[in-house]
């Protein structure tokens, strides 16, 4: 029988689990897919913004005529404005300036006011996305902040509906849940709850971004919007959210951007899910610890949003060209090019004018990136990371009339950017790259710098 509901709120949770039997094929372990997507707002954080508005309601924080305010990197924001407009309320959303487009007309299309503010600063920065929005709830009269990473009604709403669905829809058999880490509140409300009902013997896994530092990497940036957590190496202090458990998480698996994309597009294209990269994350840890685990193992995932909000990065061809992640049978002038050019040579944005002359001694070209100074990299350098570029010849011209000296810092001396071509793109396509005078490309692999081609050796 169709439900009736008296309105969109009602409809919110109740998601359905499917069983991923082509992803899953070969694997003695079922796997789970928990249809998150399907929620009225498209993703999981519909849940927790009805958990919020309902709580700040009820404790006087929010009242009739108020401004809802939130910071987020989109879902939480949808959610919030589902659930604020149909009760009346005016909301302002946050957006990170690295956010999928589609996110930003949804948004407006649920009556939300968008304001963009950058995520790649330092968390003290005053212009950071946080900071804006906490200026903009001290300036508007009878506003309320979600903070959705401290507010204990995120993770309350899955303690409370999440959690319980997938005990009664697996009949208690679930042995293991995996989800995605963002703010936390979805993998500790639901993964406390089934930890407490079944007595402890369910194990929860985080599914984490490579260089994310809640799986143990060292923070630098990945291009998976949504989960993860981010250290900007400048950041004073680094807050981690106030409703993200460690001790709900028994282990991580860590996925590559690469691993996450080209995993999201194969839900679509062959269990028919069309969902977000960080499903794509989710799934490929799910993958991963399914194939060691056996036939009496039941393990589910949870997909947290739909992927219409990313049609035009993650299930776009030519977007996952220009980043590196696909390459064409045919396509491999950029790669030959990068194996006969040598390593990579970055120059980090901290150094001297010396110590960076001394850097660019082996640069191609006598051109490198400049990136984001940073104590190790073990996964290379990302695209996300660079800040501009220098060349050999700019400082050596800058010694001699005497604009700089040695000791000084060669971040003002810094040129734009180098372009990008990912590395199934063509020679032709890197060489048109090159247009209005640059020196040089920066070839990306998997959403990283791999290397560098000068316009000598392009042609």
């Amino acid at each position: 029988m169709t439900a009736v509901h008296e309105s969109v709120l009602d409809a919110i949770g109740g998601t359905p689990l499917f069983r991923l039997t082509r992803l899953g094929a070969g694997i003695a372990a079922p796997i789970y897919a928990k249809a998150e997507f399907l929620n009225i707002g498209g993703s999981v954080k519909d849940r927790a913004a009805l958990s919020m508005i309902l709580a700040a309601e009820r404790d006087g924080e929010l009242k009739p005529g108020g401004t809802i305010i939130e910071a987020t990197s989109g879902n939480t924001g949808i959610g919030l404005t589902i659930v604020g407009r149909q009760r009346g309320y005016r909301v302002i959303v946050g957006l990170s300036d690295k956010a999928a487009p589609e996110k930003a007309d949804i948004l407006r299309a649920y009556g939300a006011e968008v304001v963009f503010a950058p995520t790649a600063v330092p968390q003290e920065d005053p212009e950071h996305l946080f900071n804006a929005v906490r200026r903009l709830t001290a300036e508007i009269p009878g506003a309320w902040l979600a903070n959705q990473y401290d507010n204990q009604a995120n993770p309350d709403a899955h303690v409370r509906t999440t959690g319980p669905e997938l005990w009664e829809q697996t009949g208690g058999r679930l042995t293991h849940f995996v989800a995605g880490v963002g703010t936390g509140g979805t993998v500790t409300g639901t993964g406390g709850y089934l930890k407490q009902v079944s007595g402890g013997a369910v194990t929860v896994v985080g599914a984490d971004p490579e260089p994310s530092s809640y799986g143990g990497g060292d923070g630098s940036p990945w291009l998976v919007e949504s989960i993860g957590h981010f250290l900007h190496p400048e950041t004073v202090e680094d807050r981690w959210p106030q409703v993200y458990r460690s001790d709900v998480i028994d282990s991580f698996e860590r996925i590559p951007d690469r691993e996450s994309f080209l995993t999201a597009r194969r839900l679509a294209r062959e269990e028919g899910i069309l969902a977000g990269p960080s499903s794509g994350t989710a799934v490929a840890a799910a993958l991963r610890l399914a194939r060691r685990l056996g036939p009496d193992d039941l393990v589910v995932v949870l997909l947290p949003d739909s992927g219409r909000s990313y049609l035009s990065k993650v299930h776009s061809d030519a977007w996952m060209r220009e980043w590196g992640f696909l390459e064409e049978a045919g396509e491999t002038a950029l790669r030959t090019a990068l194996e006969t050019a040598g390593p990579l040579v970055a120059v980090s944005s901290d150094l001297t004018v010396g110590e960076a002359l001394e850097v660019l001694r082996t640069a191609p070209g006598g051109v490198a990136p400049a990136v984001l100074a940073r104590a190790a990299r073990p996964y290379g350098v990302s695209a996300l990371e660079v800040v501009g570029s220098v060349a050999r010849e700019v400082l050596t011209a800058a010694l001699a009339d005497g604009g700089a000296k040695p000791d000084d810092p060669v971040r003002p001396l810094l040129g734009p950017a180098l372009p990008t071509v990912g590395v199934g793109q063509s020679a032709a396509e890197a060489r048109a790259a090159l247009a209005g005078g640059h020196p040089a490309v920066a070839v990306l692999v998997d959403g990283r710098v791999a290397g560098v081609l000068s316009r000598e050796v392009l042609g």
